[in-house]
């Protein structure tokens, strides 16, 4: 897949209310160090059950790996914290499992932080990096997998226009998508 250079560059895209801000192998390397060194390096508090669920090591240094490729940056993790008024802290994890496939085709994921759950965070960020993908040519549809029992996960991709496809990759998991054409 092209990099960055066919669409918008990463750094970071501000919403409503979130910062989002793209990793980068430095950024990640500062997170396995903890979260007084991730604290430093985004300007943010870092609340104390940091990473959120689904965030750990073992996906911190798989991220590592992949942004020693610089055009993977955008296409991996992206740090979200509120802006100002709402505050100054670090509430969760968002972005991508890797570049867009060969078909045009790139997988989303999302974990906030359970205190800052239930205000539409998640949303506005999938939205935020639903606009960003889309923004690069060759995005054709963005996936996201998830349990069938987990309702708020549920409600975040229904929210941002994802329909059911079906199983997922793994067993119990299921499948969704929003394509470039049903967001026009």
């Amino acid at each position: 897949m092209s990099d960055s250079a066919s669409g918008p560059a990463p750094g970071y895209l501000d919403t409503r209310r979130l910062r989002m801000v793209a990793a980068n192998a430095q950024l990640i390397s500062i997170d396995i160090e903890g979260r007084a060194a991730l604290a430093d390096a985004l300007g943010v508090q870092v609340p104390d059950n940091w990473p959120p669920d689904l965030y750990d090591r073992t996906t911190m240094q798989f991220a590592l790996d992949e942004l020693g490729d610089p055009a993977v940056r955008g296409w991996s993790y992206w740090y979200l914290q509120l802006r100002e008024p709402e505050g100054h802290e670090l509430v969760g994890i968002s972005g991508f499992k890797g570049r867009p496939d060969a078909r045009g085709s790139v997988e989303i994921s999302y974990s906030i932080l359970s205190q800052f759950r239930r205000r539409g965070l998640a949303t506005e960020a999938v939205s935020g990096l639903l606009g960003w993908a889309f923004r690069h040519p060759a995005v054709a549809q963005v996936t996201a997998e998830t349990f069938p029992w987990l309702e708020q996960s549920l409600g975040v991709l229904r929210n941002c226009g994802f329909t059911l496809e079906g199983q997922g990759s793994e067993p119990g998991v299921v499948r969704y998508s929003v394509n470039r054409s049903m967001l026009r």
